[in-house]
């Protein structure tokens, strides 16, 4: 098994997708928009990804955390609201929103589960501040260490009652982040005293079975190298401040904050201390030159990866009582 997720490039796999994912054995796929048509397409998609496998606990990934963050939408799947909304009702009921995100999340737990996909991309704990770029302000939780904590967890446990895998991001935290890292590489001058406060939910939550680095720049910790591509970021932050032990995976490396091939920038990463590393875009040569970079995954990481889809348990719940408990809840706020 190679130490990758992959995008695939359309609603099916094509034959030359099909005989390299066959050979390169990767650790999981993740999905877009570009991928998912309808219930019955996509349900076929994931079902043939888990033959091609040969195992059903296959990491089937999405980034679906509601707003404009939701690659399964209308007409075939209900929208979703996103974090803001979950942080306004926080103001005047915060038992109210913690129930309301369980709901929510629990409801888009098994809209992906219907599908087959095992892994939703969030919760995201980023905590907003003066300047966050609005590629995280519009989905975030919000401005308070102890909230965003609040509402993550209760994410993270309405995703596993759904019935899907959550994944914590953007570690350590891509609040302060004042450019969009899919265009631009962020650096964050903040002490290490202050950056406390963008650890605290990742700290709360350090139990969580996945997370995804940043590709932001922490002068505080290391002036050189983003996180993902910083031992000392991974080892000395995410795995001994906040102590993380879950499978951590890079945030796509396709984006522009990092430089170098894509090969180049997956050895990195792993050599950084990542164990997955999350390539989206589905091109062919890029695939075949870091399945070829990469050697196959390291034990360590391995028993991660087993040990995070192994929290995967049935879905439980109806849909539409999810929805409807949310809405009414979330009517408290609006």
């Amino acid at each position: 098994m190679k130490p990758v997720i992959f995008g695939l490039s359309g609603p099916t796999l094509t034959s030359d997708e099909r005989a390299f994912f066959a050979e390169a054995r990767s650790a999981g796929y993740i999905l877009f928009k570009r991928n998912c048509l309808d219930r019955q397409q996509l349900r076929a998609l994931t079902d043939e990804l888990r033959t091609l496998e040969g195992r059903s606990d296959v990491a089937i990934l999405v980034d679906q955390e509601g707003g404009r963050v939701a690659r399964l939408g209308p007409p075939e799947w209900p929208a979703f609201p996103a974090g803001p909304d979950f942080d306004r009702l926080y103001d005047i009921a915060p038992m109210s929103a913690i129930e309301a995100a369980r709901a929510n999340a629990q409801a888009l737990g098994l809209m992906m589960a219907e599908v087959g996909i095992t892994v939703d991309c969030h919760p995201i704990l980023d905590v907003i501040g003066p300047g966050t770029t609005e590629a995280i302000s519009i989905r975030a939780f919000g401005s308070e260490p102890k909230r965003v904590a609040a509402l993550g967890r209760a994410t993270l446990e309405g995703l596993a009652a759904g019935g899907v895998v959550g994944v914590l991001k953007h570690m350590p935290g891509h609040g302060r982040a004042k450019v969009d890292s899919h265009h631009l590489l962020p650096t964050v001058t903040a002490t290490a005293a202050e950056l406390e406060d963008d650890l605290a939910p990742f700290r709360a939550l350090a139990h969580a079975p996945m997370g995804m680095t940043s590709h932001i720049v922490f002068e505080a910790w290391d002036a050189e190298r983003p996180a993902t591509m910083s031992p000392t970021i991974i080892n000395d932050v995410i795995r001994g401040k906040i102590g993380f032990d879950g499978l951590l995976m890079t945030d796509d490396i396709d984006m522009k904050a990092l430089s170098g091939t894509p090969a180049d920038k997956a050895s990195g990463a792993i050599a950084a201390g990542c164990d997955i590393v999350l390539d989206c875009w589905a091109r062919l040569d890029e695939m075949v030159a870091i399945a070829d970079r990469l050697d196959d995954i390291a034990q360590p990481s391995r028993d991660r990866l087993d040990r995070a889809m192994a929290t995967l348990r049935p879905a439980e719940g109806v849909f539409a009582d999810l929805v409807a408990k949310r809405d009414e809840l979330l009517a408290i706020g609006a």
